[in-house]
C-alpha cells in the first residue's frame, strides 16, 4: 500500500515511522517522502535564525520513543532539535525513504481508486529544475505534512510604498528573512506582529544596540516564561536551577482523564483554571494580563487558556513593561516576578515601545497610529516614528495549491474527522495542521498519525463523541485551528483505546506509573502505556523523565497545581455523573 507523504518535518517523519511500525499482512504500508527542499527539518531548519530556541520542552516535544538524556536542557535551540530530527531518522532508518529535492507540483484522483501524483526533481542548487522531467506515482494514501509556515502572510497597510523611497531606502521584510541581530544594529527598528517570533526579535532588536525598537500588536497578547519559577516571596526567591516547563503544569486526573461529556461541554475546566491563574498572578506579579505583564493585555472576553495561544517568548518583556510597571514597594516585597539577568551587554535603561499596528505611511516615512484608548497607544501618539527597518512578525498562510481543485479534495479546515481527514476521504490526511495554545505541534503530530491508522484499520470507536477541544474564537477570528493540547490528545487516544485506565495503570505498571499518570500533563508516553501501540519504553520514560518534572513542582506546587484542582475536579465530574444519572432515570437522554 503505497503511502505519498508531503514534507520531511517532524509530522512527515513521524507518519512515515508510524506507517512502518504498524504495517502487517494485511495493511502493507509503503511509505515514501517527498521533500522539496535538500535536507529534513523543514520550517525548524529553513525558518531558523540566530539565537533562536523552542519554547516547548524538551518533555513534550520529542516523540514517545525518541527520548533526549534526562540531563539535557529542557529547552531546545532550533539548530538542536535539528540534530534531534535528523538522529530519530537515523534510529528508525528512514533516510532510504525521504526523497529529498523532490516538489509535489500536482495530485489528482486516479479514477481506479488512490491518487496520481505528479512531482520533478530538483538539480543540486534545490532552487531549479531545468531538464527534469515530470514523473508521477500511484498512491493508494496520501499524507500532507507541509506544516502551517508555508507562505508568509504579509497584510496590507497603506502607504508602506513610500518607504522605499526613503533616503536611504527603509528596508521591509518577513520575519522569514531575518537570521542575525546584526541585521538591526544601530538601527530603528519597527516590528509588526507579537507572536513569539515577533516577540523575540523584539529581544534581538534590543540586544543589538538598536537606536529604537517599536512592538506593534494588533490586539495584545498573553505573556508567560516558558518556564517558571523566578518568584520572591517574602525576601525568600524560588529560583530552583532545575525550573518548571510551563508545558509541564496541567496534570491529567479529572482534566482529561475521567472527564464527564456534561463538563467536558461546558468547557468549565478551562473557565476555572483562567479563574485562579489571574488572581495568582495578580498576587505573585501584580497584573492579571499575564506573567508579570504590565501593558498588551487581551481584551477581558479573550484573556485565558481557552481562547489564545500563550506566548513564551518572555526575554523582551522586561523591555516592555518598563514604562508601565509600577508597584508599591511593599507588595513588591511580599511577592514578585524575578526578570532573568541580563546577558552582555546590560542596557538597564532601554525600552521597547509598545504600539497599535500603523494605520498607514505618511510620503515622509512617519507611521501614523490609530487614537485608542490603549495604555501603550496613548504613549505612542504624537511621537515622531520614522522607522529604518520595518520587519512583518505576522505570521503564514498555507499552501494546497498542489492538490488538483477539479478532484474536490478537502483542506485542513474541512477536515471533519478530529481535524485529520474528511468522512468520505480517509484515503487523504492532514498531520501537523493544528496548533496547540501551550503544547507544541510534533507530539500532537505522532498522536494524529496513530488515530489515522487506526481509522484505515477500522480500529477507532464509533460513533465518535463530540469535539471539544477546539480553542473558543470569534467566528471573524483570523485563526481557528487552535486546540487545547490536553484535551485534544486525550480525546485521540479515547478514540484509539490508548487512554489508561487508573486500575488498568496500576494494575500492569505499578503504583509509581500511576502516580505519574495523575500527576503529569498529556505526554505521549502516557498513550503508549496500553492500547494498540503500546510500547516497552512507555513505563521506564514515565518513571524516569516524567516522574522528573513532577518532582520538580515541589510539595507545595504538586498541593496547589495538582492536588487541589484534582479534588474538584473529580468533584465536579461526580456530581456531572449523578446528575447524569438521575436525568436518564428520569426519562432524559442520555
Amino acid at each position: 500500500m503505497k503511502v505519498v507523504i508531503i514534507g520531511a518535518g517532524p509530522a512527515g517523519l513521524v507518519a512515515c515511522k508510524s506507517l512502518l511500525e504498524n504495517a502487517d499482512d494485511a495493511y502493507p504500508f509503503d511509505p515514501v517522502v517527498l521533500e522539496q527542499e535538500t535536507a529534513i527539518g523543514g520550517t525548524f531548519r529553513y525558518r531558523s535564525y540566530e539565537n533562536a530556541a523552542l519554547v516547548s520542552s524538551k518533555q513534550l516535544t520529542s516523540f514517545s520513543d525518541f527520548r533526549l538524556p534526562l540531563s539535557h536542557p529542557d529547552h531546545l535551540t532550533l539548530e538542536e532539535y535539528v540534530e534531534y530530527l535528523e538522529a530519530y531518522a537515523q534510529h528508525f532508518d528512514l533516510n532510504k525513504r525521504i526523497q529529498l529535492k523532490t516538489k509535489v507540483l500536482n495530485v489528482r484522483r486516479d479514477p481506479k481508486g488512490g491518487h496520481i501524483v505528479s512531482y520533478t526533481r530538483f538539480d543540486g542548487s534545490g532552487t531549479s529544475n531545468r531538464g527534469s522531467a515530470i514523473q508521477t506515482m500511484h498512491a493508494q494514501y496520501l499524507i500532507v505534512c507541509t506544516g502551517l509556515h508555508v507562505i508568509p502572510s504579509i497584510p496590507s497597510i497603506p502607504g508602506v510604498e513610500h518607504l522605499a523611497a526613503q533616503t536611504p531606502p527603509v528596508k521591509v521584510f518577513h520575519s522569514h528573512e531575518y537570521k542575525t541581530r546584526s541585521q538591526f544594529e544601530g538601527k530603528r527598528v519597527m516590528i509588526l506582529g507579537t507572536g513569539e517570533t515577533g516577540m523575540d526579535l523584539a529581544y534581538e532588536s534590543a540586544k543589538a544596540g538598536a537606536k529604537e525598537v517599536v512592538l506593534c500588536t494588533r490586539a495584545g497578547f498573553l505573556s508567560f516564561p516558558k518556564a517558571l519559577n523566578d518568584f520572591e516571596v517574602l525576601g525568600y526567591r524560588f529560583d530552583d536551577e532545575k525550573k518548571v516547563p510551563i508545558d509541564s503544569l496541567i496534570t491529567n486526573l479529572a482534566e482529561t482523564a475521567y472527564v464527564h461529556p456534561w463538563v467536558a461541554a461546558s468547557h468549565i475546566r478551562w473557565f476555572v483554571s483562567d479563574f485562579v491563574i489571574k488572581r495568582l498572578l495578580w498576587v505573585l506579579t501584580g497584573t492579571q494580563a499575564g506573567c508579570n505583564q504590565w501593558v498588551g493585555e487581551l481584551e477581558p472576553e479573550r484573556l485565558g487558556r481557552a481562547y489564545v495561544f500563550l506566548n513564551k517568548s518572555h526575554k523582551a518583556m522586561p523591555y516592555i513593561n518598563r514604562p508601565f510597571r509600577k508597584r508599591a514597594p511593599l507588595l513588591d516585597y511580599m511577592s514578585r516576578y524575578m526578570d532573568p539577568p541580563e546577558d552582555s551587554p546590560p542596557q538597564t535603561d532601554f525600552a521597547v515601545d509598545l504600539a497599535p499596528f500603523p494605520t498607514s505611511f505618511l510620503p515622509n516615512g512617519r507611521a501614523v497610529f490609530p487614537n485608542l484608548e490603549r495604555k501603550d497607544a496613548k504613549r505612542i501618539m504624537g511621537r515622531d516614528i520614522r522607522p529604518e527597518i520595518v520587519v512583518f512578525a505576522t505570521g503564514y498562510q498555507q499552501d494546497f495549491s498542489m492538490l488538483d481543485p477539479e478532484s474536490n479534495y478537502p483542506t485542513p479546515d474541512q477536515a471533519s474527522i478530529r481535524n485529520i481527514t474528511r468522512e468520505g476521504d480517509e484515503d487523504i490526511a492532514f498531520i501537523g495542521f493544528v496548533r496547540p495554545g501551550v503544547g507544541a505541534i510534533p507530539p500532537i503530530a505522532e498522536m494524529q498519525t496513530l488515530f489515522w491508522i487506526s481509522l484505515i484499520k477500522g480500529q477507532v470507536r464509533q460513533p465518535l463523541p463530540p469535539a471539544h477541544y477546539h480553542l473558543l474564537v470569534k467566528e471573524s477570528a483570523r485563526i481557528k485551528y487552535g486546540v487545547d493540547h490536553s484535551t485534544y490528545m486525550s480525546t485521540l487516544a479515547k478514540d484509539i483505546g490508548a487512554a489508561p485506565g487508573l486500575w488498568q495503570t496500576w494494575w500492569e505498571h505499578g503504583a509509581h506509573v500511576l502516580l505519574c499518570y495523575c500527576f503529569g500533563a498529556a505526554f505521549t508516553s502516557f498513550y503508549r502505556l496500553t492500547g494498540p501501540y503500546k510500547s516497552p519504553l512507555a513505563p521506564e520514560v514515565v518513571k524516569t523523565e516524567i516522574w522528573d518534572t513532577i518532582t520538580r513542582r515541589g510539595w507545595v506546587g504538586n498541593i496547589v497545581m495538582g492536588l487541589i484542582p484534582m479534588i474538584f475536579y473529580l468533584s465536579l465530574n461526580s456530581l456531572a455523573y449523578v446528575a447524569a444519572t438521575v436525568w436518564v432515570a428520569c426519562g432524559g437522554d442520555s
